[in-house]
């Protein structure tokens, strides 16, 4: 970092100081205005910040102005803000009055002196770091986003607080840009546009499980088409495994250890079952089903696993957080000889797909976490064997340090979408632990018994997750080739709704989605609603259609793309769809 960038938001450390500075700002405003109010506490996040806090009212949009205001009030009294520290008696006498403070301070060790940082008349128990002084902060490029409930400590038996967001930043156009890039990520939600375009539904009845509604599982299944189309060029097998499987498999895997709270469980004839969360114990037991030889591996499973995971109700999210999905997973069962050349392979399938869908990306290694099996060298071994596969090939990656599943590192790739959004899809995980825990086998050249690695691997994601990405980077307005309805006729008239039906029969016998708007409207109303519904190709015929025998293509982007014969038509969306092209 350059000494001219130490102090912008271009330094990361810099942008979470001045964030975090904020959050004391707001909470000083807050306890001017209502001192009764108990505070919690109030972190920078990853864009902007927020604070926890008990009051006696529920904060309003009106709460909410009056706060800002009184922020630009401290803003402008450029308060010095300084930091201190008190021995542990001390730091309790001085915050008698805030609950939630004095349990973080029973909380940390003993014999430690304890910070706090003072700006005029507020302090607050704080490990820093901070601004030097609220000054620093720009009253007029700050802005306090929405107001949510939240457990104290996460934990629903204790209280609920109210937590209030902000974002602020160094100018008032940056804070525009940023406010209009949240309005315009409102018109993408794909929770919006899943209803508006009738793709998918959620019910009280089912809470985390989609329902699929027509158009949506064409959207499915066009994603599930292409996913097979490519892992049968890249030599995958496809299996199917069980839903639900003993507890012992679950047991001996190291899920039940590690991820039993968010597993569902059931009993058959006395025997405890878990409903799986992942799909890679199915894979080894398929593997165990014949003796393995080295002219087998790598052997390559690809599955379209339905995986349920307990999720907390408050921890949904429409497609992005759900308690059913489909993980486009991928075991690959090797020898540690062959790990190099397959990640390879593997980064280049996801290099594809990601063209496809125009999701720039950049990959991240996630190493060694504390909560982990197996031994440090075999992790050091594994950790190289990622870092030595990206650079080959000309790629470079970041460090996640200790963000690896519990039986391996892994290679994340997070995809940018238009709105700059980042979002964790394909993972590369290298596995030297269940091959072991299983006792997979395989016959080496030579005759000898070896035990395989595993990788783990999925490029969607999961099908669900993805499908929500992709409604809201393209708004909507999917490609043409997986678009759900890929052209609407329009007759102009009713004397067109014959030759209409006519082009419609053709286009379906060719394969295409084409639906015609046979409503008694007036043609613009259809080409307004064609628009509304995101439809890639709309058809307008009329009587000189019928005359000439040609068909009159408008496209959602490019507009009126003149009359041209249903030949020449179909030649075009050939390309279209056939080339995946994003159009």
């Amino acid at each position: 970092m350059s000494e001219e960038n130490k102090y912008t938001f271009e330094n990361e450390e810099y942008r979470h100081t001045y964030w975090h500075s904020c959050s004391h700002i707001m909470a000083q405003a807050i306890k001017r205005l209502w001192p009764e109010v108990k505070l919690a506490i109030g972190p920078s996040i990853k864009e902007g910040w927020y604070y926890d806090m008990l009051a006696p009212f529920a904060f309003t949009p009106e709460h909410m102005e009056k706060i800002e205001e009184e922020m630009r009030k401290i803003c402008k009294e450029k308060l010095a803000i300084e930091r201190f520290e008190l021995p542990r008696e001390e730091a309790l006498k001085l915050m008698a009055d805030e609950p939630f403070k004095i349990e973080l301070i029973n909380d940390l060790p003993e014999g430690e002196a304890i910070s706090f940082y003072k700006q005029g008349e507020f302090t607050d128990l704080c490990a820093g770091p901070h601004l030097d002084s609220t000054g620093r902060v720009k009253g007029n490029a700050l802005k306090l986003l929405t107001c949510n409930s939240a457990y104290w400590r996460g934990d629903s038996n204790r209280e609920t607080l109210q937590r209030i967001y902000g974002i602020a930043f160094p100018k008032k156009d940056e804070l525009d840009a940023y406010l209009e890039r949240i309005e315009e990520a409102k018109r993408r939600d794909h929770r919006k546009l899943g209803k508006e375009l009738e793709l998918f539904a959620f019910r009280d009845e089912a809470p985390g499980f989609p329902f699929y509604l027509p158009k949506g599982m064409v959207l499915r299944n066009g994603l599930i088409d292409y996913w097979r189309q490519l892992h049968k060029k890249w030599d995958y097998v496809e299996i199917m495994t069980p839903q639900i499987m003993k507890r012992t498999l679950w047991e001996t895997s190291g899920h039940w250890d590690h991820y039993k709270d968010n597993m569902y469980t059931t009993v058959i004839e006395d025997e405890d079952y878990a409903i799986k969360p992942m799909n890679c114990p199915g894979s080894i037991l398929v593997y165990q089903t014949a003796p393995r030889s080295y002219k087998d591996l790598p052997l390559r499973y690809g599955e379209l696993g339905i995986v349920h995971r307990h999720e907390l109700s408050g921890a949904l999210h429409g497609m992005f957080r759900v308690r059913c999905f489909t993980q486009d997973d991928a075991h690959i069962l090797l020898a540690k000889e062959q790990i190099q050349d397959e990640v390879v392979r593997i980064t280049k399938l996801i290099d594809e797909v990601y063209n496809v869908f125009g999701l720039p990306y950049k990959i991240v290694l996630s190493t060694m976490p504390d909560d982990h099996i197996g031994t440090r060298e075999d992790w050091e071994k594994a950790e190289n064997a990622l870092a030595d596969a990206i650079t080959s090939i000309g790629k470079t990656y970041e460090i996640n340090p200790g963000d690896g599943a519990f039986y391996g590192p892994k290679l994340d790739f997070h995809v940018t979408d238009c709105l700059g959004r980042v979002w964790q899809c394909g993972t590369i995980q290298l596995d030297y632990q269940l091959p072991g825990r299983f006792d997979l086998e395989y016959v080496d050249a030579n005759g000898e018994k070896q035990t395989p690695v595993m990788i783990h691997r999925v490029v969607y994601g999961s099908i669900e997750r993805f499908i929500g990405v992709i409604t809201e980077h393209f708004a909507g307005a999917f490609p043409t080739w997986l678009a759900p309805v890929q052209v609407k006729i329009l007759p102009v008239t009713d004397r067109a709704l014959e030759y209409a039906n006519g082009i419609k029969a053709e286009l379906d016998e060719k394969g295409y989605r084409v639906e015609v708007d046979d409503r008694s409207e007036k043609i613009g109303k259809k080409i307004r609603d064609g628009q509304m519904q995101k439809i890639p190709y709309m058809l307008i015929v009329g009587d000189r259609d019928i005359e000439n025998a040609t068909v009159s293509p408008r496209h959602r982007a490019e507009g009126d793309l003149g009359a041209m014969s249903l030949a020449d038509f179909e030649a075009l969306l050939a390309d279209v769809v056939g080339n995946k092209l994003l159009k």
